[in-house]
């Protein structure tokens, strides 16, 4: 893609405001959401870059693509198979000891989100959790956040529990063995900061209820079915043990994705309903959104003025820095769009931090990742409200604490 120059400042605005959409979350007036923001930004990018839409498509990371969406039909295949719910259930049923339920809550969703979609957990897990606790009159609004902020730390462990991270991972070609060694000491850290955390949060006011006297909304759940769980499952450890080989990993999951669309029991539409396509079609925009912009040379000039003043953003700690700042800010998956124009990822360990730190910052308040979203709007459903600032008091404690550990980590694995 190459902008002519008199149109660089017109794809300067329409990347400024993207971007600024994204942090609000909203514009005023409009009924738009992050995805819908994300889109216009990318058809404004193609009308006034001077890109023909052929050059506007090739600017989309294709394999990335790819790998998302067969990763969320084998979480598809999972969840209508059952897997999620008995996991739910599970969970749920050891609430005669809060502090062990919250152990175990914390544990087994980080462990679900480091090799599924982290959304999905959360969405599955959120409803049947707070049912539980509000009828054991436990205040359910610590678990929850715990819930949200393991569902993030989990993701870290693999190149595959964040829809980001294989972002970075098929960019950058990362070892998938190799991530998970480095990753491995600040995700078991901050599982364990998280529960600390929320340990210290139990026992407060009871839950604010939305509606004292209505029934809370009822998720769609499903049977347990022990083969076709079984199956999913043993499909998603070969997918796994392939990413240690060198066959392509879109390829590997699309073939995953093909075995599970050709099921004698679930139709093809109700897998593909349960397909994050709003994920899909925002990383497609932003994609785009950040090539138009690369191709001004705005973004190396930048670089080179936050050299220039002493920021040098491939170093460690600036990088954990400014990843984890923009993620807070505009959210994390749009903050790893914009900054792998910006960073160059001279090293691997440059790609392992903004991976883990994009993770990490997307726990410090509701609009930092889409999983916080995901289990605040679960939560009110059930009747409980977690308020921006209950959110904020136990998200940004356990961010700073999980940043520190990660910066520390960064300086003493070295490059």
């Amino acid at each position: 893609m190459n902008v002519p120059i008199e149109q660089r400042p017109a794809v300067l605005v329409i990347f400024v405001l993207t971007y600024a959409g994204l942090a609000i979350g909203r514009i005023p007036g409009l009924r738009l959401n992050r995805t819908g923001i994300a889109l216009l930004g990318a058809i404004g990018m193609m009308i006034f870059s001077g890109s023909s839409t052929l050059q506007t498509a090739s600017s989309v990371n294709w394999p990335t693509i790819f790998l998302l969406f067969g990763f969320f039909v084998i979480s598809a295949q999972l969840r209508v198979s059952g897997f999620y719910d008995r996991v739910a259930g599970g969970i749920s049923r050891r609430l005669d000891a809060p502090t062990h339920f919250l152990l175990y809550l914390v544990v087994v969703t980080a462990a679900l989100s480091a090799v599924l979609n982290n959304d999905i957990v959360c969405y599955v897990l959120t409803p049947v959790v707070a049912a539980a606790l509000v009828r054991k009159g436990i205040d359910p609004v610590p678990f929850l956040i715990a819930l949200a902020a393991a569902s993030n730390i989990g993701g870290a462990a693999t190149l595959i529990g964040h829809s980001q991270n294989m972002v970075i991972a098929t960019l950058a070609g990362l070892g998938f063995l190799k991530y998970i060694v480095w990753s491995f000491v600040p995700v078991v850290a901050g599982v364990g900061i998280t529960f600390l955390f929320a340990r210290f949060g139990l026992g407060g006011r009871p839950a604010k209820l939305q509606k004292e006297e209505a029934e809370p909304e009822v998720s769609e759940t499903y049977e347990l079915d022990r083969y076709h769980a079984a199956k999913g499952l043993v499909i998603l450890a070969i997918v796994i043990a392939l990413f240690f080989t060198s066959v392509p990993r879109e390829v590997i999951v699309l073939v995953a994705a093909g075995i599970h669309l050709m099921s004698t029991k679930f139709r093809t539409d109700q897998l593909l309903a349960l397909v994050d396509w709003h994920i899909l079609l925002m990383f497609m925009s932003l994609f785009v959104v950040s090539a138009a912009f690369q191709a001004t040379g705005y973004g190396e000039q930048l670089v080179r003025w936050m050299e220039g003043i002493g920021f040098d953003p491939s170093r460690p700690a600036n990088e954990a820095v400014l990843t984890g700042g923009l993620s807070v800010l505009i959210g994390n998956a749009p903050a790893v769009m914009l900054l792998i124009k910006l960073v160059p990822l001279v090293h691997a360990s440059n790609a392992y931090i903004m991976a883990v730190a994009n993770s990490f910052a997307g726990n410090a308040i509701v609009t930092s990742s889409v999983a916080n979203i995901i289990v605040v709007q679960q939560a009110r459903r059930q009747g409980v409200v977690i308020s921006f600032w209950a959110f904020a008091r136990l998200g940004i404690p356990i961010t700073l604490a999980t940043m520190g550990v990660l910066i520390g980590w960064a300086a003493f694995a070295g490059p």
